[in-house]
Parts: structure tokens; sequence; C-alpha cells
């Protein structure tokens, strides 16, 4: 049945005392606003789960409350617990988008929507069960890639926190449910959450998950290590709070700063560490751990000292990594004691610099714990996200960080699936043939079409998060030209362009010299200057011979950009368009008033055309009219590169002449954000630089100034510096000569 905002179900009496008393139990950690939001969140959520269960047999309003309580003791925000109450409100509530967005805002209703987006783990989850069978470098790998689309896929880690809280909630409640069930739930928090738990610097959640993951896997050696601790956790944990209370007075009396922590060592990392390690139970010293933090290296020693007077060290359990650090810059002191009750513990002494590195820095204790290959950019995002953890903690008002939580830092790389479940990450913006050359050189090579989701897709289709990705082959087949062609978007990824150009570079000579004939000719007809010497645009590109200039243009190696840059400089020197077929008087070239050599023509009148307003030393060629002598345009002028095929007869080679004290008309282009005095500061900068404007022109629309100044300079050099002090005056977006 689908209820609606106007129809909603009744709540019971008994859902209605159950969430009394969940609230009364939040109230002295939110305002009163604060507890409204989340308790209107609980009437909406009650009803509809009223008789639907989680997979362990639990209700799942308690369910839902359950996880929100869990991120309550962390100190997140209402927001955040509203939206874990409402987590499973997609199901049940047809209209859920308008009726969340109305009730609790436009946070809310994302914070569910992404809950929504995270529960595509289910299909992704079997992942590790389809690569059983192939090497443990490539399930790694796969499970990593599959933490890192997670992450992707949300807009607001939040989200994340919210899946982790419900999935540690589901946990405590597993053995509700089937065998295969607990079986398969129980691998994919090991596989997945467990690890994102563990990087993100969520201790408590990290633990839990995976201790409860481990008892299900693992069940006979998860008891066995819990009876060779002879105690339960509740009674570690005391113990290491009496060592730390003991540890501070000590510290306190001698005179040295410090913060103290500990923690007692959870079931499934003491197991790891003995199979990692291949040690006996009675071998492991780190069970029970305590850390001193203290203000500088000295501190360290003198701490360490102050421990061994206090209980009795067990000598070969020192390591001085502050003397001598690990590989990865690792600094630290490690000792271990026999404590109270005759108890092993052992105690990590280190600066908070030292921690800090530890813990964000690019030798990251996460990483080390799981292993695998560094990936320092990676590495960095999650070291940013940890911090942000950290200072939500830290302050009091959590909504001034809730806009942290919402951050693109993952989007640079896009993640899809091959069709088998496969997890693939490309550049952003790649496309299936991206995805297809990630996959094989042979499968790109035969692309010829490509589906996505089921539906086909255009081959410089932009791939999005999540999707599934299937390539339509021929069986003999040659990648395109055109992909090569950066403007058609059919290549993002720089392996899968050098793959397609390898192609090409492998083909035949002769038919590489021929295509690229061909695109060499279209390129320079295209620019308006047919008839170059060919043989000096090779020798600009650093080619010997012409053939292997047209072979590089063939296989992709040069591309149209560099053939007009050549061009350029080639044409100032020697201009080799259809001006040789002028029949005017030949001349020693001569300058005219304006200081312009004129090649072959004496004494004629010139002037700046005001199409292109060229300023030396712009590449310039003169135009002959009728009557009003010869017009300077620049070389790539539009106007020119049309006349060059009707009137290339009235083309003249012309060149600036050193008449230093002439000065030239240029418009620049400003575009700006609109304030108060805009105008005056870039007037000011002009009378500064002693340049003379001669029109102003001002538009602002929608706070957005748009101004164009006509000034007069004397050449490019003066030209840039203006430039580049107009976009530093404030709120400037952008200078350009214009056009």
């Amino acid at each position: 049945m689908v209820f609606t905002q106007q129809h909603p179900p009744a709540l019971s009496s008994t859902d209605s005392t159950s969430i009394q008393l969940w609230l009364e139990a939040l109230a002295k950690n939110f305002t009163a606003t604060e507890i409204e939001l989340i308790h209107s969140a609980c009437e909406l959520a009650a009803p509809l789960y009223h008789d639907q269960f989680e997979l362990t047999g639990t209700p799942l309003l308690q369910h839902a409350l359950g996880a929100a309580a869990i991120l309550a003791g962390m100190g997140m925000d209402a927001e955040t617990i509203s939206a874990t109450v409402l987590h499973a409100v997609p199901e049940y509530l047809g209209d859920w988008e308008e009726t969340v967005a109305t009730c609790f805002g436009p946070t809310v209703k994302e914070l569910v929507e992404g809950i929504s987006r995270m529960e595509q783990i289910q299909q992704f989850s079997e992942m590790p069960d389809q690569l059983r069978d192939k090497k443990k470098h490539d399930r790694g790998q796969q499970l990593e890639s599959l933490r890192k689309m997670l992450l992707a896929m949300v807009g607001d880690f939040r989200v994340v926190l919210i899946k982790l809280a419900e999935r540690t909630q589901t946990l405590r409640n597993l053995s509700g449910a089937s065998p295969e069930q607990q079986q398969r739930t129980a691998h994919e928090t090991q596989s997945i959450f467990a690890p994102l738990a563990n990087r993100l610097g969520v201790w408590q959640m990290k633990w839990e998950l995976e201790d409860l993951s481990l008892r299900y896997l693992e069940p006979e050696l998860y008891k066995k290590v819990a009876r060779l601790l002879d105690e339960r956790r509740v009674d570690r944990e005391q113990y290491i709070a009496d060592i730390i209370a003991q540890l501070k007075r000590a510290l306190n009396a001698a005179g040295i700063k410090a913060d103290v922590t500990g923690r007692p060592k959870h079931i499934y990392s003491i197991i790891n560490k003995m199979k990692r390690k291949q040690l006996d139970f009675s071998e492991l010293y780190d069970v029970r751990a305590v850390r001193i933090l203290v203000e500088d290296i000295k501190d360290c020693y003198a701490a360490l000292s102050l421990v061994h007077e206090l209980w009795q060290p067990i000598s070969s359990e020192f390591d001085d990594y502050i003397a001598h650090p690990k590989s990865n810059n690792y600094r630290s002191l490690h000792t271990a004691v026999t404590g109270p009750r005759g108890l092993a513990v052992e105690v990590q002494i280190r600066t908070h610099e030292m921690h800090q590195h530890s813990e964000l820095g690019v030798a990251a204790h996460w990483r080390y714990k799981e292993g695998g290959k560094s990936d320092a950019r990676f590495d960095e995002k999650i070291s940013w996200l940890r911090q942000i953890l950290e200072w939500q903690e830290e302050v009091a008002d959590r909504s001034d960080l809730a806009g942290q939580f919402k951050s693109k830092i993952f989007h640079d790389q896009v993640y899809v699936l091959t069709p088998q479940g496969k997890v693939i990450n490309l550049p952003q913006g790649a496309t299936p043939v991206d995805f297809a050359y990630a996959l094989h050189t042979g499968l790109g090579h035969r692309t010829r079409g490509a589906k996505v989701d089921g539906s086909i897709v255009p081959l410089n289709y932009k791939l999005q998060n999540g999707q599934r990705v299937e390539i339509l082959t021929t069986k003999q087949g040659a990648p395109s030209r055109d992909w090569l062609t950066p403007a058609l978007g059919y290549l993002q990824s720089p392996s899968a362009r050098a793959k397609v150009r390898h192609w090409f570079k492998q083909q035949g000579m002769e038919e590489n010299i021929a295509q690229g004939r061909s695109q060499l000719d279209r390129e320079l007809h295209r620019l308006g200057i047919p008839s170059i010497n060919q043989e000096k645009i090779a020798q600009k590109l650093h080619f010997h011979k012409l053939e292997d200039l047209l072979a590089a243009i063939g296989r992709g190696d040069v591309t149209p950009r560099q053939i007009g840059s050549a061009t350029q400089e080639i044409l100032p020197a020697k201009a080799e368009t259809a001006t040789q077929a002028i029949t005017l008087r030949p001349a020693t070239p001569t300058a005219a008033p304006s200081g312009i050599l004129v090649e072959g023509v004496g004494n004629l009148m010139t002037k700046m055309a005001r199409c292109c307003k060229p300023v030396p030393p712009d590449a310039i060629v003169g135009y002959v009219t009728r009557d009003k002598g010869i017009t300077i345009h620049r070389r790539d002028c539009p106007s020119i590169l049309r006349l060059q095929e009707s009137r290339g007869d009235r083309i003249l080679n012309v060149q600036w002449g050193s008449n230093s004290n002439t000065s030239f008309t240029v418009e620049i282009e400003v575009t700006a954000q609109d304030r108060p005095g805009l105008l005056r500061d870039i007037g000011d900068l002009f009378l500064r630089e002693k340049v003379n404007v001669t029109k102003v022109d001002s538009q602002s629309r929608n706070i957005e100034a748009r101004m164009r100044f006509t000034v007069a300079i004397t050449n490019t050099d003066q030209l840039a510096r203006l430039l580049g002090l107009i976009q530093q005056v404030p709120n400037v977006a952008s200078a350009r000569r214009y056009p």
C-alpha cells in the first residue's frame, strides 16, 4: 500500500512510546528545534515501518532508531539523524521526494536520496564471489575500486556514515537472520564497509563491523580468541581507563604536558595480527594499548622513562622509530610493559606532529593496516575527510560544518561496471571508447557501438558513476581517425589516445603519407595559405624530410594546431602566398608614413584595419584598396582569409618599421562581477600606466559587468602587461584583446 502525505496511517501507541523514550535519551545533545525535527521524522516513518522487519527479524522502526542513535553518539547533526530515521521511507511512500523535501528541507531529502543510491551496493556485493578464483591482487584492486566508487557516488559524505551506522545496527542483530544471509552480510561488511570505516577513522564502528562480521565468518576462531582473552570487553576497557588515569597523574607530576588515550585491541585485529605475523596468542603484547602524545621529542623520551619507572618493561618489545623511522617516515616510540595484574600493555609515545602525519599524512595508518598499493591523490582526499570528522567532534555548532560534507573531491574519476560486474575507473568525462581500451587494446580497436544500462548510446557519450557498460564490436576492425580529434569528444583517457595513435603509427608508411598529405593540404587551405613551402613546415616541426612530417600527420602524431603554429612562425619571414602574383612596379621596401615597410610598393598611404586592429609585433599583411591606399591587417584576420581566394593579387607582404613612437588603437574587453567603483579602479590603472583611453562602452546585467575600452598603445608587450594588471583588479574575471 502506498501512503501519501494527505492520508498518513495512524501511529501506534507502542511506537509512540518507543519514540518518546528514545527522544528523551537524545534531548541533552540537541536543541528543542532539532528534537522537533527528529520527532517529525519519527512520526512520518513509524506508521510506514509498522509491521515491516529488517532481514534480521528486527522491527524496521527499531532498526532505524538504533542506527540513528549510533550517529547521535558520534555527535552528528539533527539533519543526519532525521535522514537515518527516514532511510527506508522511499520503499513505502510513493511521493516521498516531495513529502520529505517539504517537511524536512532539501538537505534531508538529498541525504535520503543518497542512502537509496547506496543501496545499489547490493548488486555490487557479489563481486568478491565472482573474483574468488582470480589472483588475490586482482580481487584487492576490484574491492578498492568498489570502495572508491561508493565514495564517488554520493554528494554528501554523511550518507556513507549513515550507511555504516545502519550496517552496524544490522550486525548487532544478525543472529536473527538465516545462515545464508549471515554469511553474505558478514562477507560484504568485511570486504567493503569495515575498510570504509577504517579509512574514515570512525573507530567505534570499525571495530564493531570487523568483530561482528568475523563472528559469523570464522565462528570457531572467534570463540577461541574470545576465551583466551578471558575477560569481557567492558572489563578490558575499564583496565585501560585505570592505566590512563595512572599515567596522567604521573605525567602531570613530572611536568610533562600530554594527551593520553587507549583502547583494548578487538578480536578481529588480534586474529589478523596472529595470521599476518604467524604469532601465537601468547606472543601478542598489544592486546591492551595506550598512546601518549607530547609537545616535542625530548618529552617523548622523558615519558618513556616515566613509563618504565611505573611498570616493568618487556625488553624484547622496544622499538625507537624516532631515531630510526620506518621507510614511510612513520615515527614513534613503541614499548611494552607488564602492567597491573601482570597483564601486558603496549605504550606508543609520539609528538602531535608525528601523530598527525601517521593518521592523515601520506603514510596514513589505515593504508598500512589494509595494505595494497598507495594512491597519493586518493589518500589526500581521505585525509581531508578524516579532518572534517575530527572538526565536527570539536565544534559546538554542528551546522557550521554541514556544508563541508558536501564535496566533489572524488569526482575527478568515474567508476563504471563491465557486464560481469567488474569495476573500471576512468577519468571524469570518459566515453565507451575509453572504457573499451581500458579493458583491452584489441577490444578498443574493434569498437563500433556501446550499450549503457541496456540502452544504445553514442560512442562519445559521457559515462556516469555506477553505470553498466557493454561494448559492441566487429570481428575485424580498426580505430577511426575521428577518435583523435579532441573537439569530437571520443577519447578522454591519455592511455586510450596513445593506443589509437600507436595503431596508426604501425600501419603502412605509404598509406600514412597519403593520408597526411591530404590532411595537411586541407589544413593549409583552411588557413588560407595553400602555397606555403611545406618543407619549411617540416623543418619547423623538427622533421628531416617532408615525408616524415606527412607520415606523422597521417598517424595522428602531429595535430592541426601544431601545423597552424608552425605556419605562423614561417609566414612573417617570407610569404609564400598569392602576393607573388601582384603586377605592381617592384621597388625597394619603403616605409610608409605610418612606419610600415611595404614590399614592392613605394610611398603609398597606409592605415590600420578597424576589423582586427594590428599592433606590433603581430604578423601583418597589406591589402591594396581602390582609393584608400593600403589597409594593414593581422595575417590571421578573418577578412583577409576570406579575400585570399577571390582577391589574392591585392595582398602584399608588409612588416613593421622601426618607428617606436607610433601608437596604435586597440580594443580591450573586460568582464567582471559588478561593484561600486569598479570602472573608477580600472580608469586609475590606465592613468598610472599612462595609457590614453579614447572610448569606453560599459554594460551591466545580472551583476555581470562587460566593459570595452579603446586605448592607444605602442606594441603587444605593453598590451600584455596592461591585460595582466587589469585582471588583478578585484572582481575582474577576464581581460582580453578584442576581437
